[in-house]
């Protein structure tokens, strides 16, 4: 049996599309697709059947799934338990994160990892919320860097910052020149907003709501990096992020930031563990790694800087 193999399995199993594992391994789709055919003649019939929206399990892929899941799960243990013994950390360790955690942090743990445990290797995986929880519960990656809307409370998941919302426009902006701007202050703008099903835009309608209007998005994209560029080159558009989002464009003036209150709507970002399982030793290691980092930032997911202007420090 392929460790590998059973890995790409599960792994479209639970994404249920090719195509959104092709794009998470940053392949074509015909290459996933070969490579679970030549997985399922090793099982004399078909694991998976097309549907019009991905794929799902036949029934030999279901008890196939049962099965494999825990296979792989003795399989890992066992490697663990040699590397320890060989007195060294060692193995992949899969992570999951948001895209506002992707850079500096990533960065900075892969420099350490390099200086002090080379051989721990990083894979991560770079998606939204949804779908790290998906992941996360099926066992795709060891841990996750996610927003939450509570303030965690079990072993299952550590607090590393709290982060507030920001009113993003482009610079010289009226309504963004001062530090903090109302929420009530949204009523009528011509915004460009995350497209559902979404929690986080779920969160700022209700929150529009219940002050007695509703949002008027005027676009709506999935992509931080499109919304920002939108704002930041059309004069009267905005949009809503997390200081971990816009940072690099605020230092750069790219774009002008104000903080959002009355209501003021503010995430946990937490270091999440799957509900069942034993982290491997580099995995408690990696895990231990990012929480300092995070802490010798001051709880914040970028690194202190002694740039100036307002609006920069305003969201830092």
């Amino acid at each position: 049996m392929n460790v590998a193999a059973v890995r790409l399995f599960l792994e479209v199993l639970d994404a249920g599309s090719l195509s959104k594992v092709a794009a998470r391994r940053q392949t074509v789709q015909s290459h996933i697709s070969r490579q679970i055919n030549d997985f399922e003649a090793g099982f004399g019939g078909a694991l998976f059947r097309r549907t019009g929206r991905g794929v799902a399990p036949t029934e030999l892929g279901e008890r196939a799934a049962v099965r494999l899941r825990s296979w792989l799960l003795e399989t890992d243990r066992l490697a663990e338990e040699l590397r320890e013994e060989s007195g060294k950390l060692l193995g992949a360790v899969r992570l999951g994160v948001i895209p506002s955690a992707a850079h500096p942090l990533m960065t900075r743990l892969f420099e350490r990892l390099q200086v002090e445990h080379p051989g721990i290797r990083l894979n991560i995986a770079e998606a939204q919320g949804t779908e790290l929880n998906a992941m996360l519960d099926s066992g795709a990656v060891d841990m996750a860097i996610l927003f939450r809307f509570n303030r965690p409370s079990g072993s299952e998941e550590k607090l590393l910052s709290v982060a507030h919302t920001y009113l993003i426009a482009a610079p010289g902006d009226g309504l963004t020149k001062e530090p903090t701007v109302n929420f009530s202050c949204l009523s009528g703008l011509r915004l460009v907003l995350p497209r559902r099903p979404s929690h986080w835009r779920n969160a700022l309608d209700e929150a529009a709501r219940s002050l007695g209007f509703a949002l008027t998005p005027v676009a709506e994209v999935d992509s931080l990096t499109m919304q920002k560029e939108l704002v930041a080159h059309t004069p009267g558009l905005y949009s809503m992020m997390g200081p971990y989002s816009i940072a690099t464009e605020l230092q750069r003036g790219r774009l002008q930031a104000s903080k959002l209150v009355k209501p003021d709507l503010f995430r946990h970002v937490t270091l999440a563990f799957p509900k069942q399982g034993k982290l491997s030793p580099a995995c408690r290691m990696v895990a231990e790694m990012i929480q300092q980092i995070v802490r010798a930032w001051g709880s914040e997911l970028t690194e202190p800087t002694g740039a100036s202007g307002r609006s920069h420090r305003s969201a830092m």
